[in-house]
């Protein structure tokens, strides 16, 4: 996290940062979501000494919501969340489990 953010946007990622961990993200690949969305809504509010012109005018992160992840519908958590989510849960026998006896042990 860069030294140069302001304390509004330090809690952003560290929000964003959270969550990403308990949909099941690796701590790396929700560093690296975070500083990018709080890196883009900087640019966006003229935060950033630069900025691309799709920064600026594209639409926002916020209210875009992963409209283009390229999935055309809503699946819901990949193997590897569900995965997490039962080894912090201590489900025994997760390691051989399917996607849906996963979604199943969860619920």
């Amino acid at each position: 996290m860069p030294r140069a953010w302001s304390a509004k946007r330090e809690r952003q990622y560290k929000h964003i940062k959270d969550q990403a961990e308990d949909r099941g993200q690796s701590e790396k690949r929700a560093e690296e979501i975070a500083a990018r969305t709080v890196n883009k809504e900087r640019a966006r509010k003229g935060e950033s000494k630069t900025s691309s012109r799709l920064s600026k005018s594209d639409t926002s992160s916020g209210h875009r919501g992963g409209k283009r992840s390229g999935s055309s519908g809503p699946r819901g958590r990949t193997k590897e969340q569900l995965y997490n989510e039962a080894k912090r849960r201590n489900i025994k026998g997760r390691s051989k489990m399917t996607k849906a006896e996963l979604q199943k042990a969860l619920n």
